[in-house]
């Protein structure tokens, strides 16, 4: 029975197959585990390398196209077996040596998620250090997970919170939080991280601004995915209550006989008021598809992750997960 099954997104990475087919058999001999490599869209000879190399324990997904690194990993958990699934880079920066470390954490101590932390990064420090490290802090200062690399590709999961992540888009980089979203029981620990020796990377300065793209829908997730209207009841109450006040007094000036046609104040005014309005109708809209989220696929808006019943024949107590 397979106990581990590790997810590697590659794309263009054909010069990297051997060598990190082989770091993991090392690293995870005496588990019994499978590969599962996720093409997402190689133009060069990655899916050859592949099949070239590939031993018994080894599957590889192909997709059709370029969908990007979230899906990539979506589709290596879907076609996972293990009870425990494991996630690296397919470029060597990560370490396989960490994964067996990782996943004894995970059982010993009863986490859901064992995240990587890149210690001693080997990354250029202008276009990925400095990005990256003022994007965590920002990450954890919005959403109140405290993770310290949130880029750090390697983790290990139970197989119950990596299949409901949800990954789409480029949310990878959020995966803690879409786990903590679950109720997840989080913990990192340090790993080793080494330069890249082939290939070119795929990132660059430009993510940043993906970042707080996905930071801003990660924060509605964490704060207000199941009361929309928090947020866009408070925001629209505000606005339409100060359109009031400013619209009243443009009303006492417009009795006293002063002229208030054209004036900002009675722009801002009407901007407001309408503005509230919508930003109500938004929260109830938003209400109601909450709702139909949960319903109409019979979700819960909680996550169990353990339930104890102790027998009265034995007065032990049963846990069902």
């Amino acid at each position: 029975m397979i106990a581990l099954s590790l997810v590697i997104p590659v794309m263009n990475e054909e010069d990297n197959i051997k060598p990190l087919l082989q770091a993991v058999a090392a690293a995870l001999n005496g588990l019994d585990y499978e590969v599962i490599l996720v093409d997402d869209g190689s133009t060069d000879a990655t899916k050859k390398r592949i099949l070239e190399y590939a031993d018994d324990r080894t599957v590889l997904v192909e997709l059709r196209g370029n969908y990007g690194q979230s899906t990539a990993m979506s589709a290596g958990i879907d076609h996972a077996q293990g009870p425990y699934i494991a996630m690296i880079d397919g470029d060597l920066q990560n370490d396989p040596t960490d994964i067996p470390m990782m996943l004894q954490k995970l059982k010993d101590e009863d986490w859901d998620v064992v995240a990587g932390n890149r210690k001693n990064r080997k990354d250029g420090a202008v276009l990925r250090k400095i990005p990256s490290k003022i994007a965590n802090a920002l990450i954890r200062r919005m959403t109140g997970v405290y993770i310290k690399d949130y880029g750090c590709t390697l983790k290990v999961f139970r197989r119950e919170i990596a299949e409901d992540l949800g990954l789409y888009g480029e949310l990878h980089r959020f995966i803690p939080v879409l786990a903590k979203l679950q109720g997840a029981r989080i913990t990192q620990v340090d790993v080793k991280h080494h330069a890249r020796q082939f290939g070119k990377s795929k990132y660059g300065i430009n993510r940043t601004f993906k970042v707080l793209s996905d930071l801003v829908l990660m924060v509605f997730f964490r704060r207000y995915m199941q009361k929309p209207m928090h947020l866009f009841g408070t925001m629209g109450f505000v606005a339409f209550g100060l359109g009031v006040l400013i619209n009243i007094y443009l009303l006492v000036l417009k009795i006293l006989g002063r002229d208030i046609w054209g004036k900002p104040l009675m722009i801002l005014g009407l901007i407001l008021l309408l503005g509230g309005i919508q930003l109500i109708t938004i929260g109830i809209l938003s209400e109601i598809t909450v709702r139909t989220y949960y319903e109409s696929q019979q979700k819960k808006t909680y996550n169990i992750r353990k339930v104890y019943k102790r027998e009265k024949e034995t007065q032990e107590l049963e846990i069902t997960v």
